[in-house]
C-alpha cells in the first residue's frame, strides 16, 4: 500500500469516528486501532468498514475498535498526526477526563493490557533468545556450561525479573502517572537488601506496620495496582501542592505515602491475585483436561472477534513468570491461529473466482508468516461461513491431541507459525506434539474447508 493511501485511510477514518474532536484517546495493538471517543452515536460504523485497507470495525466495551492487519502500525502514525494527537497527550487527556464512565469486565482487562502491551518486545525477544539457546545447546554448537551461554542466558532472565521496573514505566504512562516514579514503584520491590531478607526470612516493619514476605521478581500484578494508586495521589499532590515546590514535595510525598502501602497493602494483594488467578486456571486445566484445550481452540476466533482473548492476557504472563510454561490457553491459541491460515488455502485450492484464491491465498500466508489472521478471517472465512467453521472443527482436532500430549508453552513469541520455537524445552517430544497437533489440525481445516466452500454464483457473474 502506498504512503499517501495511509494518509487517505487516516483522514477518513477520522472523519467517520466523528472528528478529531471526539477522539478522547486513540492507540493501537497489532491489528486494530482502538479509539476511546467522547460520544460513541457520532461514529459511522458502517462507512468506516467500506473504508479501502479496513477489515473490519466494532465496539468492544468501552472502545471503538478499527481492525486494519499489519499495517496497522503505519494507520496510527498518520492518524496521530492528521488528528493532531500526541500519543502521551491523549493518553493523559482521556484520563483526566471528568466524565464518569461505566466500569465494565473490559474496562479492566484494557487496563491491564495497556499496561502489558508495551513491553511485549521485551517479552518476545528474550523469549526466543531462550528458545535460541535451547536449540544451539540441543545440536552442540553452544555449550551450556560456557561462558557465552551463561552471559545471554542472563541476559534472558532479565526480561522476565525486572518486570516490575518495566510494567511501573508503562503503567504509569497508562494511569498517567509520572513513568520514572513508576519504575521507582517497581524498582523497590526487587531491592537487593529486600530480597535478601526476604530470602531469610528475616521480620520487616515500617512505621510499626508488618511488611508481607514476598519474592515480586517476574511479577506485575502488584506493580499495576500500585501504579494505579500511586496515579491518583500523585494527582492529588500536585493539585494541592504550591507550584514553587511541587517537583520537590510531590516526588517526596509520594514515596513517602506509597512506600508503606506498597510492601503492607498494594503488593501483597497483587501477589495473591497473581497467585490464585494462575491456580484457579490450573485447576480448570487439571479438571477438564485436554477437552478444555480442544474447546478453547475451537472458539479462540468467537474471543479474537469480541476481544476476549486479552483476558487471557495476564494469566498467561503470570503462568510463564511463576512456572516456566503455559499448557492450557497458549496451544490452543497457536493452532487456531494457524487454521485461520489453513482455512484460507482450502478455499484457495478450491475457488474457481480469481480474486477470491488470490484474496485467499495472501490471507493465508499473512496467517501463517506475520502471524496476523484478521484479512483471513473477517476477508475470507467469516464472509464465506464454512471455512471458518472448517477452521474451529481442525482447531479442536489439533487442540484435543496437543491437549492429551500436554503441551506447553516455555517462552513468549510471534503468532505466526516461527512460534513453534516457544515450544521448544529440555523434553525434545514436546516440539514434536506441537507439530503433530498442528499439522493434524492442518490437515483436518485444509480437507474440510476445501470439501465444504462453494463458490458464490453472484461472484462468479461479477
Amino acid at each position: 500500500m502506498a504512503k499517501k493511501n495511509y494518509d487517505q485511510m487516516a483522514a477518513e477514518i477520522i472523519e467517520k469516528v466523528g472528528g478529531k474532536d471526539n477522539i478522547s484517546l486513540c492507540f493501537h495493538c497489532i491489528t486494530r486501532l482502538r479509539f476511546n471517543v467522547k460520544d460513541m452515536s457520532l461514529i459511522e460504523t458502517e462507512e468506516i468498514k467500506k473504508i479501502p485497507g479496513v477489515l473490519d470495525a466494532q465496539v468492544v466495551g468501552d472502545q471503538f475498535q478499527v481492525i486494519i492487519g499489519q499495517d496497522v502500525a503505519k494507520v496510527y502514525d498518520v492518524v496521530c498526526t492528521v488528528a493532531d494527537i500526541a500519543k502521551q497527550e491523549a493518553v493523559n487527556e482521556n484520563l483526566d477526563n471528568g466524565a464518569k464512565k461505566k466500569f465494565t469486565f473490559m474496562t479492566l482487562i484494557d487496563a491491564i493490557t495497556g499496561c502489558i502491551v508495551p513491553v511485549l518486545p521485551i517479552m518476545l525477544g528474550v523469549g526466543l533468545l531462550k528458545a535460541v539457546l535451547i536449540i544451539l545447546s540441543m545440536l552442540h554448537i553452544l555449550d551450556n556450561t560456557g561462558s557465552t551461554y551463561a552471559v545471554l542466558s542472563f541476559v534472558a532472565d532479565a526480561g522476565f525479573y525486572f518486570m516490575p521496573v518495566y510494567v511501573g514505566s508503562t503503567a504509569a504512562k497508562k494511569f498517567g502517572g509520572n513513568p520514572a516514579l513508576g519504575m521507582l514503584m517497581g524498582a523497590m520491590l526487587l531491592s537487593p537488601t529486600f530480597i535478601a531478607k526476604v530470602g531469610a526470612g528475616e521480620a520487616m516493619t515500617i512505621f510499626g506496620l508488618p511488611i508481607y514476605n514476598a519474592s515480586y521478581a517476574n511479577s506485575f500484578f502488584s506493580t499495576i495496582i500500585i501504579v494505579f494508586v500511586m496515579s491518583q495521589i500523585e494527582k492529588v499532590l500536585k493539585k494541592y501542592v504550591p507550584q514553587m515546590v511541587s517537583s520537590i514535595v510531590v516526588p517526596l510525598g509520594v514515596i513517602l505515602i506509597m512506600t508503606p502501602l506498597n510492601f503492607v497493602v498494594l503488593g501483597p494483594l497483587g501477589s495473591y491475585i497473581g497467585i490464585y488467578l494462575s491456580k484457579a486456571v490450573i485447576w480448570l486445566y487439571e479438571t477438564i483436561g485436554f477437552v478444555g484445550v480442544a474447546l478453547l481452540a475451537a472458539i479462540r476466533p468467537i474471543l479474537v472477534m469480541t476481544g476476549m482473548h486479552t483476558a487471557f492476557t495476564p494469566y498467561l504472563l503470570q503462568s510463564l513468570s511463576s512456572l516456566g510454561y503455559e499448557a492450557f490457553y497458549s496451544p490452543a491459541s497457536f493452532i487456531a491461529n494457524m487454521n485461520q491460515g489453513a482455512a484460507c488455502l482450502g478455499v484457495a485450492l478450491k475457488s474457481k473466482n480469481s480474486s477470491v484464491r488470490s484474496t485467499a491465498l495472501s490471507s493465508g500466508i499473512t496467517a501463517y508468516i506475520g502471524g496476523v489472521t484478521e484479512p483471513a478471517m473477517y476477508a475470507i472465512n467469516l464472509k464465506y461461513k464454512t471455512p471458518m467453521i472448517a477452521s474451529m472443527i481442525g482447531s479442536a482436532v489439533g487442540g484435543l491431541y496437543a491437549g492429551l500430549m500436554h503441551v506447553g508453552m516455555y517462552s513468549l513469541s510471534t503468532g505466526s507459525i516461527l512460534g513453534i520455537v516457544a515450544y521448544v524445552s529440555d523434553n525434545p517430544m514436546n516440539l514434536v506434539h506441537m507439530a503433530i497437533g498442528l499439522g493434524i489440525g492442518t490437515v483436518v481445516t485444509v480437507a474440510l474447508s476445501f470439501i465444504m466452500y462453494k463458490d458464490d454464483p453472484a461472484e462468479m457473474e461479477g
